[in-house]
Parts: C-alpha cells; sequence; structure tokens
C-alpha cells in the first residue's frame, strides 16, 4: 500500500494544534450540598475538549506518538466516580488539572452538566478552560 504525502511540511504551511473532543461522557457522582444529593449520586454528563500537537503521531502512524485519550477517560471516570463534590465549579476544576496533567495537552476546556439540577430545565452546566504556560 503506497502511503500518502505529508499534507504539512514547515516550509509549506503551520499547522494549529489538532483538536480531541470526548463528548458526552455520561458519568454519576455525587454532586450537591442538598441532603438528597450527598445521599444518592447524580448524572453528570463530561464534555472535554483537548487541543495538541499531533503532528508527530500523524506522521509517525504510531500510536506512542499520539495522546492517549483512552487514558484520559479512564482517569476521569475515576476521579469522578471515586469523589465527592459539593459544588459544580470543584468537580469542573478537577476535571481540567487532570487533563492538563498530560504533557502533551496544550489547551483544555472542561464542560460538565448536571441534568434536572433546576425544575423546568434540561440542565445546568459550567465550562472552565486552561491553556498550558507557553514557557
Amino acid at each position: 500500500m503506497r502511503r500518502a504525502e505529508p499534507l504539512f511540511e514547515p516550509t509549506i504551511a503551520r499547522m494549529e494544534p489538532s483538536r480531541i473532543r470526548i463528548k458526552q461522557l455520561r458519568l454519576r457522582t455525587f454532586a450537591g450540598f442538598n441532603k438528597d444529593e450527598r445521599e444518592e449520586r447524580q448524572d453528570v454528563i463530561i464534555n472535554i475538549t483537548v487541543d495538541y500537537d499531533a503532528l508527530e503521531a500523524a506522521r509517525s502512524d504510531r500510536p506512542e506518538d499520539a495522546l492517549n485519550y483512552r487514558t484520559i477517560t479512564k482517569q476521569v471516570i475515576d476521579l469522578v466516580e471515586g469523589n465527592r463534590f459539593l459544588l459544580l465549579e470543584k468537580l469542573v476544576h478537577d476535571v481540567l488539572a487532570l487533563v492538563l496533567e498530560h504533557k502533551a495537552v496544550i489547551r483544555a476546556e472542561v464542560e460538565v452538566d448536571k441534568p434536572h439540577a433546576l425544575r423546568f430545565s434540561d440542565s445546568v452546566s459550567l465550562t472552565m478552560c486552561a491553556q498550558r504556560d507557553p514557557r
């Protein structure tokens, strides 16, 4: 099988960071400070966007050169399902911090939805994002 020629070379174009999206990760955790929220797990829906430089992985076609989103997802599941959160802000912050522990991540955004948190509303969500300091 013939390999495709590289689309981006440093002399031809500047490649922007690639974006991985983990969509609609549905988990259950203790989220809230009302009595029932502290005693029963609540549904949360997590969306994670990660920017990283995927050019080396694209050129090599080697898994070890890519950011392993499966590893990140497993870590998020362990964090969320294994802890209790009074505030949605704490939950979102902790997931964001976990994602940024991966050195390849340039920028990350985390949104957590808490379905049925308010009467007459489908969901309440909070989003936080952070970018690695370029130093």
